[in-house]
């Protein structure tokens, strides 16, 4: 009553009132429309549903699109998502484990191990052609040293891959120091750099292929029988054809390959470590990342990013090349932790786990599907965003742009040399990587756990930042490459040398004794599986073959031995 009777004596004062309900409205008006058009630019177009032509085809983070409601609030201000620019306070922490220096690489041979001399037979020869991308080829000759040991042969320099999809036609002394090769191995196996003539001319090898994980047994029975009759045998398309499970003996050697052996060549290894260099002069200390988001491991992954009717008629069309691979449901592998993380999903990782904006980023990538688009949002949160083309010439990188291999060897040591290395899953490069810093020094590693992560991401718009970054905290536990850290699921053992890893142990003089590290040895053992590969074999940065088989050599020039080979993987697995 009081107001009323406030109003007949002031009328002048209460005009604006009069007017307020419409002014109320029309600002109310405005909001939406706000709202409404920001909700509609992160939204997916039109063509998601039905027609492609509005589609686009950056990969917005699946949050985006399933989560409207919670990113207007978002919005509007209800929940606060600001990405603090500086680091945590833990920081240190984040660029090395504690328990680092309490492990060591160990591969030396035991007195067990006969010298190289007193085991090879003089007429047995054993040849290997590699195949895949680097990396993949990295595995087939780290371990066709090892068949050549098992048969007691003497190996011939392996073949490289240069007549699939790649078309590298770098040969092994183009990448690799043939002399350190050689001379490191000589205890272990008597390597050749081709097969002697016999009357003149070179004998032709007989062509066969294996199963992949073939065991010692295995080479005995299905790959001695051949050589002793035909003398000079090549194994096929060389990958993954040795079991993850040998005695510590042949671990060892596996390790003495891969981390002492097998080396660069010097006008590799200069450029890496130019970028290194270049890397440190711009920071003390860098991340390197393995982005792994290129359009053939999409494809193949199934994973579904929001690009609408074009994302999915593109990746369509690339997984139309292998032929026997089932119908994807992306929702069900990216909830099962399958799908590589989006540039930005991996940017708001890091960012959570403490490292600040100001931190210098090193990207190891093919090209990135979107292009820059896809990578703008990882670029606002790293804005210190570096890649060999970035930090290198034209006229530096023109000997090595022709040969995929050459320019994957530049990205392996530039990310060999960081400080921290992050691994969007676990492809053929992130595996040997892990494993070669476990080996020197357990320099920290972080591969995201993407299973939990994906729930996260959907709804990390319903939650403030805090809290968003606890949970990336919690999740990463057990997946930040600590010494005593157990791998979930299998344990591929070029990821994890068990057998090369020494702990030191202090005793009664002080010094350290090395001791093979046996508590987490055994869990990884447990979940290793000699099943077949899966989308995360794919090599990084070179395009998967079209088809079953790219090579010019036919399977009727091999006399396969046994097993199903998974020939729809064969000629795509790469880095």
């Amino acid at each position: 009553m009081g107001s009323r009777r406030r109003r007949h004596h002031h009328p002048g004062r209460w005009a604006v009132p009069a007017v307020a309900p419409a002014a109320a409205a029309f600002a109310a008006a405005g909001l939406l429309l706000v709202v409404v058009a920001f909700h509609c630019f992160l939204s997916p177009p039109l063509g998601d549903g039905g027609g492609g032509a509005g589609a686009v085809r950056r990969p917005n983070p699946p949050f985006l699109l399933n989560k409207p409601a919670e990113l207007r609030r978002n919005v509007i201000g209800a929940v606060d998502f600001a990405v603090p620019s500086g680091g945590s306070k833990l920081v240190e922490e984040l660029w090395e484990s504690k328990a680092a220096s309490s492990f060591f690489g160990c591969s030396n041979a035991t007195r067990q191990f006969a010298d190289a001399k007193a085991v090879t037979k003089s007429d047995r020869y054993l040849m290997i052609a590699t195949s895949g991308g680097l990396n993949q080829q990295r595995t087939g000759i780290i371990d066709g040293v090892v068949a050549a040991r098992i048969l007691n042969a003497t190996l011939v320099i392996p073949k490289l891959d240069q007549k699939s999809f790649w078309k590298d036609a770098s040969d092994f002394a183009e990448i690799f120091d043939v002399d350190s090769f050689i001379s490191s191995l000589s205890n272990d196996v008597k390597i050749i750099r081709q097969v002697p003539e016999r009357n003149g001319k070179t004998p032709s090898p007989y062509k066969m292929r294996i199963p992949r994980k073939c065991t010692p047994k295995c080479y005995e029975n299905r790959v001695l029988p051949a050589l002793l009759k035909k003398h000079v045998v090549q194994l096929t398309k060389f990958d993954y054809r040795v079991s993850n499970r040998l005695e510590i003996d042949l671990q060892k050697l596996r390790c003495r390959v891969n981390y002492h052996a097998l080396q660069f060549t010097d006008p590799i290894l200069k450029m890496g470590e130019k970028l290194v260099q270049r890397m440190r002069a711009k920071s003390g200390r860098f991340i390197a990342l393995h982005l792994r988001f290129e359009p053939d491991m999409l494809a193949f992954s199934g994973c579904y990013y929001g690009g609408g009717d074009t994302e999915r008629r593109e990746l369509g069309e690339i997984r139309k090349r292998w032929k026997n691979l089932h119908a994807s449901n992306p929702e069900r592998e990216r909830r099962h932790g399958k799908c590589p993380l989006t540039p930005e999903e991996v940017g708001l990782m890091l960012r959570a786990l403490g490292f600040g904006k100001d931190v210098h980023l090193y990207v190891a990538s093919g090209d990135v599907y979107g292009g820059e688009e896809t990578l703008a949002p990882l670029k606002a949160l790293f804005p210190n965003f570096h890649s060999k083309e970035t930090l290198a010439s034209k006229e530096e990188l023109e000997p090595f742009l022709p040969y995929s291999s050459r320019m994957a060897a530049l990205d392996f040591i530039a990310c060999d040399g960081s400080d921290v290395f992050v691994t969007n899953n676990n492809g053929n490069m992130a595996r040997m990587l892990a494993g070669r810093r476990r080996y020197f020094g357990h320099k920290r590693t972080i591969r995201p756990n993407a299973k939990k992560l994906y729930s996260l991401f959907l709804n990390r718009t319903s939650m403030n930042w805090d809290t968003f970054a606890s949970k990336v905290r919690t999740f990463q536990k057990g997946f930040m490459g600590e010494p005593n850290e157990i791998k979930p699921g299998r344990g591929e053992f070029h990821e994890h040398p068990i057998d090369c890893i020494c702990a030191r142990t202090k005793g009664k003089t002080g010094h350290s004794r090395p001791h093979v590290i046996k508590q987490f040895g055994d869990a990884v053992e447990k979940h290793s599986s000699d099943g077949d590969l899966d989308w995360r074999d794919l090599d990084y940065g070179e395009h998967t073959p079209l088809g079953r088989d790219s090579s010019t050599e036919t399977d009727s020039n091999d006399n396969r031995v046994g097993g199903s080979d998974m020939p729809e993987l064969e000629d795509m697995i790469s880095d």
